[in-house]
């Protein structure tokens, strides 16, 4: 039986979870060489990889897994993330955000504590157009989630046109792709043609009345743009859970940026009873011979 390094956040209930169902494999939670198999964060497996000389395949706990693309790090096995986990949580997230954006929540609590009554009207999600940058499994269910409430849905990606519930796709003009938008939300991953992708020409293009959404990676925003089209009135807000820098420092001009709601990287929770059936069953794949799924090309970065 192959051997399994565990390095994750949470290692008590994993180790659990993975007893329960796979009483059979050998678990240690330190590297050792004749490992073949490692489970966890990538943060913390960075370090362990070029440790384990006989390592076969790592499952990662994250979707994004940067930390396993330094060029100077082993690259002799299989990577596989995660994917099929965190599509439902980023919906929940993004459309939390939207309605309180369209249903205007916060000026209602705003209006309660003054003891106020406000019978201003609310907008409704239906008939809007939403933009997603990236359509992989994530998007995909983003997508299906804003056909629930009537809305249009614009994809950007690098070429894919998978998703049935996508009504246009966009490969190259990213400006024609935001013009027209009520919600943009991106979920690209960090990779080297994703870096700034959002910049000046790309915020000049969204109507004044959109709203940003940014749950993929900071890496793919121009910042100060940002903060420049939302001090000016030419973006109508923003929310954003990633930032270029995590944590975001004290001094950033994000926290004093008008109309901008931040939260701290925390859309998607890792839940380890989600993340261990998805290691289980790409280990009975493994054990078996077949292909595994979610796996990520080290080139492409996903």
């Amino acid at each position: 039986m192959p051997k399994l390094l565990l390095l994750a956040q949470n290692p008590d209930q994993y180790l659990t979870l993975f007893h329960a169902a796979l009483p059979e494999l050998e678990i240690i939670t330190a590297p050792a060489a004749d490992c073949e198999l490692a489970f966890g964060d990538p943060s913390l497996l960075k370090d362990a990889v070029p440790h384990l000389p006989n390592l076969k395949w790592i499952q990662s706990t994250w979707a994004g897994v940067e930390p396993l693309l330094n060029p100077a790090l082993p690259r002799n096995y299989i990577l596989t993330n995660a994917r099929g986990v965190f599509g439902p949580l980023m919906s929940e997230y993004v459309f939390g955000y939207l309605l309180l954006h369209e249903r205007n929540i916060l000026q209602h609590v705003e209006s309660q504590k003054q003891n106020r009554w406000n019978g201003m009207l609310t907008g409704t999600l239906r008939g809007k157009t939403i933009g997603l940058m990236g359509v992989g499994s994530i998007g995909a269910h983003v997508a299906g989630t804003a056909k629930h409430f009537g809305m249009t849905v614009h994809g950007f990606t690098r070429a894919s046109e998978d998703c049935a519930d996508v009504d246009a796709y966009f490969h190259a003009d990213l400006p024609a792709f935001a013009a027209g938008l009520d919600y943009l939300v991106n979920i690209l991953p960090n990779t080297r043609e994703t870096r700034q992708l959002i910049d000046a020409s790309v915020l000049a293009a969204l109507p004044a009345h959109a709203l940003f959404v940014n749950v993929g990676r900071g890496s793919a925003v121009d910042e100060p743009a940002l903060a420049a089209a939302l001090d000016e009135g030419r973006l109508r807000g923003a929310v954003l859970d990633v930032f270029q820098q995590e944590p975001l420092p004290p001094g950033h001009v994000f926290w004093r940026t008008p109309n901008l709601l931040i939260t701290s990287h925390t859309a998607a929770p890792s839940f380890p009873k989600d993340l261990a059936a998805l290691f289980v069953k790409n280990y009975r794949r493994f054990v078996s011979g077949q292909p595994l799924k979610y796996q990520v090309d080290f080139e492409r970065g996903y």
